[in-house]
């Protein structure tokens, strides 16, 4: 893993929460588009899932993977993924305009589907997915990495459920990037196909502001995207920025961008600040500036402490377990599907209201 690469990103030292035995949930890979499905391969095998089969019109695509996962199958058609009774997910991370009718195709041949975020390009897609989740009673799972897949992420909810903080106010959140634009495939550059920033890795921002907010809903108040030192890519978008108010009364504001600076040692500095009523919580998700390169940066203060605690490798990252037996018991412990589908639908809408600049 480099960490200095953002598409293919996968975190190591994660602490290893298996939930099942060897050969209880099968899953396959497809459409691997983007780097984020080796995290999330890689997260299932750690939870006790087994890839079987991996599919790839691109045979350099299904090799790599193979490097990594070993035990998988590469098989010749999607078909002979979706025709095998004893797989229970699907796994994909495709370009992002194909995910959602990916995922009809994959729930309406009766397994579930987990998908990288961004989920969908167009509300229309979403509404499609919507219909098919209630129509095959099948789960359209979100890989919303900067949370599920993040450790001091998950500690700051688990100091959140236990009121450290009180109820959350406020949750402001700075998801920088680095470009790479020579290691980028082409429909990253197309806006048909990516999406727009807000819609692509305003998700992860979204998301993680009605999971800490404890919010079914929320209304985009404001957003901004625009190319404000990329004319090579006329159809990129390097920045975006938006302000959102939850049903609950609780707060956001978020910028993403692509201008993380060469000197950096991370793909991004991903940092969260969270205001409650009764205290404060900072996340430094990937690094700590000009201190520590390694990532798991969580600053707490409330009436009683004003602590640092740095919680890489000891946490751990339970969505994907939950996600596991959520699947065979067809419970929704790890993520509601209303969840996932909202956090879409505001990007979506942060996206096609969004004022140009730059």
């Amino acid at each position: 893993m480099d960490k200095r690469d953002g598409m293919n990103y996968a975190p190591l030292g994660v602490k290893k929460q298996r939930v099942v035995e060897q050969g209880e949930f099968i899953f396959a890979v497809t459409a691997m588009d983007h780097g984020h499905i080796y995290g999330m391969a890689g997260a299932l095998t750690d939870a006790g899932g087994v890839c079987k089969y991996v599919y790839d019109p691109d045979p350099d695509k299904v090799s790599a993977f193979l490097k990594h996962h070993p035990e998988a199958k590469p098989v010749n058609s999607l078909d002979m993924i979706l025709e095998d009774k004893s797989i229970h997910m699907v796994a994909a991370a495709g370009v992002p305009n194909t995910r959602g009718p990916l995922g009809i195709r994959v729930m309406e041949a009766g397994k579930d589907y987990f998908v990288d975020k961004t989920p969908f390009t167009k509300m229309e897609q979403l509404d499609e997915a919507r219909g098919a989740c209630a129509r095959t009673g099948k789960k359209y799972m979100v890989y919303y990495g900067e949370r599920l897949h993040c450790e001091c992420a998950i500690y700051a909810g688990q100091l959140i459920e236990a009121g450290a903080i009180g109820r959350v106010i406020q949750v402001i959140g700075m998801g920088p990037h680095r470009l790479n634009a020579k290691s980028r495939p082409g429909w990253f550059f197309n806006m048909e196909e990516y999406g727009g920033i807000l819609c692509d890795i305003g998700s992860h921002q979204i998301e993680q502001f009605l999971f800490y907010a404890k919010a079914a809903d929320a209304k985009v108040l404001h957003s901004k995207a625009g190319n404000y030192n990329h004319p090579k890519y006329p159809e990129l978008e390097d920045f975006g920025d938006a302000a959102l108010l939850a049903d609950n009364g609780a707060t956001n504001y978020f910028r993403v961008d692509w201008f993380t600076p060469e000197a950096q040692p991370t793909w991004g500095d991903g940092r969260l600040f969270i205001l409650g009523a009764k205290g404060t919580i900072e996340l430094r998700k990937y690094m700590n500036p000009s201190i520590d390169d390694d990532g798991g940066h969580v600053y707490i203060c409330n009436d009683e402490i004003n602590s640092y605690i740095n919680v890489s490798g000891k946490v751990g990252c339970p969505f994907f377990g939950e996600l596991i037996l959520d699947c065979l018991n067809r419970t929704e412990n790890a993520m509601t599907q209303e969840h996932a589908f909202k956090a879409a639908e505001l990007c979506l809408k942060a996206q096609a209201q969004a004022i140009r600049v730059g």
